[in-house]
This record gives structure tokens, sequence and C-alpha cells, in this order.
């Protein structure tokens, strides 16, 4: 029996575990998946973000305790993370893979729990993921289907033309000006990221996401080989 929580940064992702990701993982003999939101922190012109590492530890660590049996993982964008999350100093400043800006701050996580579960803890009951650069990065893995999702199919080539632009969605950067949701608002208008997003996922698929992202497609692997 394995069954598995996934800590979320916001109501687009806990919708996403749900609806898209629990299935797959049901057919692969989890027997429980559930969301939890990690809850963002408020910065001082109120725009949310993610919260302190410490927060999160605490809550990762509680979780982990109060029930023994459980696995444990992240979906936390990359976009907007704050500079106290562990392994942020070994990011690579340019040049570098999407996987390579997320492992060094994944297995920082991962060593930081280890060190706060104590001797006997079982590591693999903890599969950290940070989305590369954030959710909506994801939506650009298939934009025909994006584009359908959103209800305005005729954007397709417009949302295309921006994907040909990076070897994969996962490489669409963090700029307040140009990351993956503020690339699809410049071409909408107003972006209703939980209901907009969610239908998007939907129409594009796990499979389809999977096949575009390749460090989501880790994600999902390690996450298999718990069950396995």
């Amino acid at each position: 029996m394995t069954r598995l929580l996934v800590s979320v940064e916001g109501e687009t992702e806990e919708l996403f575990v749900y609806q898209v990701l629990a299935p797959h993982l049901y057919a692969r003999g989890y027997t429980s998946v559930v969301a939890s939101l990690m809850g963002t922190a408020i910065s001082r012109d109120n725009r949310g973000g993610v919260k302190a590492w410490d927060d999160v530890l605490k809550d990762i660590v509680n979780k982990l305790r109060g029930d023994r049996g459980l696995i444990v993982s992240t979906m936390v964008d990359y976009y907007g993370m704050p500079r106290d999350w562990p392994g942020r100093a070994a990011v690579p400043l340019s040049g570098a893979t999407p996987s390579q800006i997320a492992d060094p701050i994944e297995q920082g996580m991962l060593d930081a729990v280890v060190r706060e579960m104590g001797s006997g803890f079982d590591a693999s009951r903890f599969v950290p993921y940070v989305m590369m650069h954030e959710f909506e990065a994801m939506l650009f893995s298939d934009c025909s289907r994006l584009a359908v999702g959103i209800g305005m199919p005729a954007l397709a080539r417009r949302f295309q033309a921006i994907r040909n632009g990076f070897d994969t969605p996962e490489a669409i950067d963090d700029s307040p000006d140009s990351a993956p949701s503020k690339r699809i608002e410049g071409l909408i208008g107003r972006y209703q990221k939980s209901y907009m997003g969610t239908a998007a996922a939907l129409a594009i698929g796990l499979e389809a996401i999977r096949g575009e992202c390749p460090h989501f497609a880790g994600w999902v692997e390690r996450l298999e080989g718990v069950a396995a």
C-alpha cells in the first residue's frame, strides 16, 4: 500500500495533482494521492511567492513524522523561490539545463529533510520536485491543446512561436516579464490561473507533458519507482 502527499504551492498545482497526476499513479499501485497547500508568502508589493524554506521544512517533517507510512513530495516553482532554499547557491549562473538548475535544490531539500528526521529515516519517503520554471511552462508542451484548453484556439501559432524558442518548455525563463505565465498573459490579457491552467493541463494530458518536459518526467518516474 503506497500513499502519497504532494505539498504544493497553490490551488492550480493542487488541482493538477488530483485531476492529472493522481489517476496515473493510482493505475501504478498507489492507494492514496492527496495534495496539501504549503501556502505562499506575501511580499511587500502584495504579490504571492514561495514560502521561506524553514517554514516548508517544518511542514514536511511534521507530515513525515505524523504518518510513518506516508510518501511526501513537493511541487513548487523555481520562479520566485527565496534565496534561503537549500542548494540555491550551487545553481549555475548561466547556460544550465532545467535539471542542472533544479537538481542541486532538490538534493539540498532532501539532505535537509534527512538531517532533520535523524538516523533511521528512509530517504525514499521524501521525493522533492522543483518545477522549472513554473507551472505554466508545462502548458507549452502542446500549444494547440493549450490554446483549445483556455478557449482561444486562434492563439495556437503564437504559443507555438514562443515554444519554438526553447529546447524544452521547462527552459522558458523566469524573468518577471517573460516567465511562462507572463507570456500567456501577454497574449490573452487576464489569465485565470487555476481555471485556465487546469483546463489546459487536462487538455494536454500527462503523457504529452512527460514527453516535452524531461525534468517533470524524471519526477513522475521517481514516484512510479516508489510504488514498484
